[in-house]
């Protein structure tokens, strides 16, 4: 797939070199020269201009692009106009654009942006739950349902997961153990081990439960 990401802030950057890293094709754009300078070694095609109208946005080839980031959500203003352009001039297929607030996130949908992410705010509600929760760590999916890192409960101690019956008792789902800097998969016959971080995903008040066995 091929992206490109316009702004090579902190947000701009680390999404830029971590596409690359995952095999995408990747184009990167910043009117900072040392910046675009910096990156170079680590995208398909690092570019240094000022992106500004729509000519600006063909001479790099938008048009070819699967998907755009806008990334420069501090440039309130252009950032809203280059996410217009890219999708009511030059319609491409998924634009991807960084809010700073609540009314920039309102003003990016609806000139056309197809998904509009908050790092800040995105970042700041994941260490909430984080810190608040009784769990390793957390991602919410919704309000309500999660998926956790949990230390297995010593009620789950040398039982298979299929003995658990999760589900039907627990009203959770057992998707995987965290073993060193990896996630595996489980046999259902896999029997816990004493310490295992097993990874739950169902209802938060489900969840809650498992770590109080």
């Amino acid at each position: 797939m091929k992206f490109c990401v316009i702004g090579l802030g902190r947000f701009g950057y680390s999404l830029a070199t971590v596409l690359a890293e995952n095999g995408m094709e990747v184009v990167a754009i910043d009117n900072n020269e040392s910046i675009v300078a910096s990156i170079r070694d680590n995208v398909t095609q690092a570019i240094c201009m000022r992106v500004a109208d729509e000519a600006s946005l063909r001479s790099v080839g938008i048009d070819e692009m699967d998907t755009v980031i806008v990334a420069m959500g501090e440039n309130f203003a252009q950032s809203i106009l280059i996410t217009a352009i890219l999708k009511k001039k030059l319609n491409v297929p998924r634009v991807i654009a960084r809010a700073i607030n609540d009314i920039h996130k309102d003003i990016l949908k609806l000139v056309g942006a197809d998904r509009i992410v908050l790092p800040e705010k995105e970042i700041g509600i994941k260490t909430a739950d984080i810190l608040s929760s009784p769990f390793l760590e957390i991602v919410r999916l919704t309000k309500d349902f999660s998926v956790a890192q949990i230390i297995a409960p010593k009620k789950f101690v040398g039982r298979s997961i299929n003995d658990l019956d999760l589900f039907n008792n627990y009203r959770v789902h057992c998707i995987g153990i965290k073993q060193e800097d990896t996630i595996n998969t489980l046999d259902p016959e896999y029997v816990i081990a004493d310490g295992a971080r097993l990874i739950f995903s169902g209802k938060n008040e489900h969840l809650e439960r498992i770590v109080k066995l």
